[in-house]
């Protein structure tokens, strides 16, 4: 059996509007993410995917129920728990290389150290020769490789994933998705990938959590047995994007 890296348990989290008003982003959350997952959430929009991310991410806390890393209850940014936004958030006054290395600066290693490390992860999302290049010289997706560069440096155990490739164009996007599960074969980090996209969830992960309508809960877990690579035109790839539709479908007519 393998072991748990990330257990949420009875997980709730409420908001306070503007007006004082009490809303519940999710509840009764449980689930389990496993040592070289590749765990993919899907959900309606406002279902509490993000939410549920930047809680194991320590950047927002819960407000009832426990999240824990490695039996650590989350409450705060942990070292071995990496995460990747939506939005680049590179910093544009640094380097290619300065953004890859800024969490190892932060570590206090050594400059001599940090420049090796950042050349090799340049070389596994293949952009050795931008060491130097500033975030506005590249296109989006060379910047989103980038952000992957610099969460993987610092050689997390978990590796969090935001709607990473939403603002991508579609070629970028498949382009970027293939890259990303062949960087996860190379370094096998566990990654927890939150997105929109029923086909992006099916190519990626070994399990997809569907999610309800807020209050976000998980409806359904599903097990993806297809061999990789994943070829778009299998029937049971058809069948499997129909059938979490389906089910999305239903919660947007229930929310």
């Amino acid at each position: 059996m393998r072991d748990a890296v990330i257990e949420v348990a009875g997980l709730r989290k409420e908001f306070i509007t503007e007006r004082g008003e009490s809303v519940r982003a999710l509840d009764r959350v449980d689930f389990k993410v496993f040592h070289n997952d590749f765990l993919c959430i899907v959900g309606p929009s406002g279902c509490g995917k993000s939410t549920l991310l930047r809680i194991l991410a320590g950047l927002e806390q819960a407000s009832f129920g426990s999240a824990t890393f490695q039996g650590q209850v989350l409450t705060r940014p942990h070292r071995d728990v990496g995460m990747v936004f939506q939005e680049y958030s590179l910093f544009p006054w640094r380097t290619v290389m300065d953004n890859v290395t800024l969490g190892l600066e932060f570590r206090g290693i050594s400059e001599g150290e940090r420049r090796s490390i950042g050349q090799e992860y340049l070389r596994l999302i293949g952009m050795e020769g931008f060491a130097d290049a500033f975030p506005y010289e590249l296109s989006g997706g060379m910047r989103q490789r980038v952000a992957i560069a610099r969460a993987l440096a610092t050689e997390p155990d978990v590796l969090l994933m935001d709607e990473p490739f939403g603002a991508l164009d579609a070629h970028t996007r498949i382009l970027l998705q293939k890259e990303l599960l062949r960087i996860w074969e190379h370094k096998r980090t566990t990654i927890l990938f939150v997105t929109h996209s029923v086909d992006e969830a099916i190519y990626l992960a070994d399990r997809i959590m569907v999610m309800s309508a807020r209050p976000g809960r998980f409806k359904k877990e599903i097990q993806v047995e297809m061999a990789r690579p994943r070829d778009r035109a299998m029937p049971e790839y058809g069948r499997m994007a129909a059938s979490i539709l389906d089910m999305l479908e239903q919660e947007v007519v229930r929310g």
